[in-house]
């Protein structure tokens, strides 16, 4: 589900894969709608790909994100009104055990506007089911070898 989503450097928002090409992406601004391509020069990150410091083993986006919308009730947070202590603590909710050494309070912010941002666009879950995981591979396995 993120791996669709990119955050692109130096442009604030999220952004939608909309078709890849040879040298491009196509990417549709999540807010605006609005449509561009990317060149091979756009530093892109894709959602999917980001994992967070714990304590233990790094923890991935969409399970942080799962753990927040949880923690928040569903709710947006107001960043805005935040400062670095409760910036903190207001993760802590959710990611008891993160590295209170390698996670900035700017990346708790950020991490905060992504989240409040892709609530706004009407997402609920962030992880994938491994069973639709799983059925779309058998599906694909079953058009490739038709008997």
């Amino acid at each position: 589900m993120l791996k669709q989503i990119l955050s692109i450097t130096g442009k604030p928002g999220l952004y939608r894969i909309i078709t890849p090409g040879k040298r491009t992406l196509l990417v549709e601004d999540m807010v605006s709608k609005k449509r561009f391509p990317l060149g091979a020069r756009d530093r892109v990150v894709c959602l999917g790909d980001i994992a967070m410091y714990t304590v233990g083993e790094d923890l991935p986006l969409d399970v942080i994100l799962d753990r927040v919308y949880a923690a928040e009730n569903g709710e947006k947070i107001e960043v805005k009104s935040m400062d670095n202590d409760m910036l903190r603590e207001e993760f802590a909710k959710a990611v008891e055990d993160f590295d209170r050494d390698r996670v900035y309070p700017s990346d708790i912010k950020k991490l905060f506007n992504w989240y409040n941002l892709l609530i706004s666009q009407g997402f609920t879950k962030f992880t994938e089911d491994e069973t639709e995981e799983e059925s779309a591979e058998e599906d694909v396995k079953d058009e490739s070898n038709p008997e």
